[in-house]
């Protein structure tokens, strides 16, 4: 028998990896013979680096970069070092949670082109980055600037930071970009599909949640149109200087300069091609930044880590593949990790079993997503504390996989 695991952790208890060890566990208990292989699971979001260190032998390098808010913040990205690529979260550098201000006119992604010059520096040249929790709203010129981007205003001046600098664009020029971005392959963990401009873009959309005020809605999409009509007026290999325009809002009104003077417009202007794209809106626009200059793939965080960890291959001659997560219920059908384990399970012909700290009503739906049968791995009744200790998580989880494998 061939069992391949891939769980997500049990958060407050039991990483992905450490999840995967206690099931083989039990399954040796009840198949001694078993072939048994792990593999880390994640979903793209946070705790996507942790689980791909720890799964595929990965270093954890710290480093110092600026924060959101200009303050130098500690953050850490992973280093695979088989395949020279570097893993990591934007959030460890410009996330909601690393200090109390809520500034989306100042809030820059510079750290995070900061970390990616880290890594290229040491020799990375294939990037997996996941891009939820940002703090910003400046369509990532900070983390392009960082990379030798320039964004320069009708005086030719450095726009400086923040979505308060998307208005002021005039020109940009990568004359000074890292030449060694042209060696590297960046794929993006990205789960959502708005747009950059527009009613359903970055800023009508995630803005509040990070400080956009009702009447800074307006202004602040239009800035981000202004910066994605620039940066498409020409090719990325050439020095641009693009004249400053009127730029449309969601409303269809216009701001025609920095002083916010404003006209009524009968159509709205088209932000460009990526600023289309599914996913350019991710990140206060940093989704955007990756395809516009770094020519990167967009992709669903599940896909992209099963893809990065091989898993595929391993479930293609699988009897048994196994997954789960700290808590099974109607959600988990909506695009999270255990759901894609089961799909390729279930692609090859394989049982598909998965194992939870708990179920929860509407779980059901996951049998009919793939998952052939799913266990909760509590024994007895304990407090929610008891339940989340490792160590007795773990127990749990090695005798219930055990009893289940003994059926098989």
């Amino acid at each position: 028998m061939k069992a391949v695991i891939a769980i997500d952790s049990l958060k407050g208890s039991l990483s992905s990896i450490e999840a995967g060890e206690a099931i083989r566990d039990g399954i040796l208990k009840a198949k001694p013979d078993a072939d048994v292989i792990i593999r880390p699971l994640a979903d793209g979001g946070e705790g996507t680096t942790d689980a791909l260190i720890e799964g595929m032998n990965g270093k954890r390098v710290p480093l110092r970069v600026t924060g959101p808010f200009g303050k130098p913040v500690n953050c850490y990205y992973g280093f695979l070092s088989k395949t020279h690529t570097a893993v990591m979260e934007m959030a460890s550098a410009a996330g909601i949670t690393l200090q109390p201000e809520r500034d989306p006119l100042k809030a820059t992604t510079r750290g995070v082109g900061e970390m990616i010059l880290h890594a290229i520096e040491n020799g990375c040249r294939d990037f997996i980055i996941g891009i939820g929790g940002s703090a910003t709203n400046d369509g990532g010129i900070g983390m392009l600037k960082a990379l030798g981007y320039e964004f320069l205003d009708a005086n030719g001046e450095d726009v400086r930071e923040g979505g308060q600098a998307l208005a002021k664009i005039a020109s940009f020029s990568e004359e000074n970009a890292d030449p060694r971005l042209k060696e590297c392959r960046f794929r993006v963990a990205c789960d959502v599909t708005n747009p950059l401009c527009g009613p359903t873009g970055a800023t009508y959309i995630y803005g509040p949640q990070k400080g956009v005020s009702e009447d800074l809605l307006e202004p602040l999409d239009c800035g981000m149109a202004n910066y994605a009509r620039v940066v498409s007026s020409s090719r990325l290999s050439d020095t641009s200087s693009v004249p400053v325009r009127p730029f449309a809002s969601a409303s269809g009104r216009i701001f025609a300069d920095e002083s916010g003077a404003s006209a009524d417009l009968s159509e709205n202007n088209d932000c460009s091609d990526y600023a289309a794209m599914p996913g350019a809106g991710a990140a206060g626009g940093l989704g955007f930044a990756f395809l516009r200059f770094l020519h990167a793939e967009l992709l669903p965080g599940v896909d992209l880590i099963l893809n990065a960890v091989g898993l595929e291959k391993e479930a293609a001659d699988a009897d048994v593949v196994i997954t789960g997560e700290g808590r099974l219920d109607h959600q988990t059908v909506m695009g999270k990790a255990p759901i894609g384990v089961a799909r390729l399970g279930k692609k090859y012909g394989a049982k598909v079993i998965a194992f939870a700290g708990s179920i929860a009503p509407g779980a059901e739906a996951c049998n009919a997503a793939g998952i052939d049968a799913f266990f909760p791995i509590l024994r007895n009744v304990c407090t929610l504390e008891e339940a989340m200790d490792p160590q007795i998580a773990k127990e749990n989880m090695t005798r219930t996989v055990e009893q289940v494998f003994r059926l098989l």
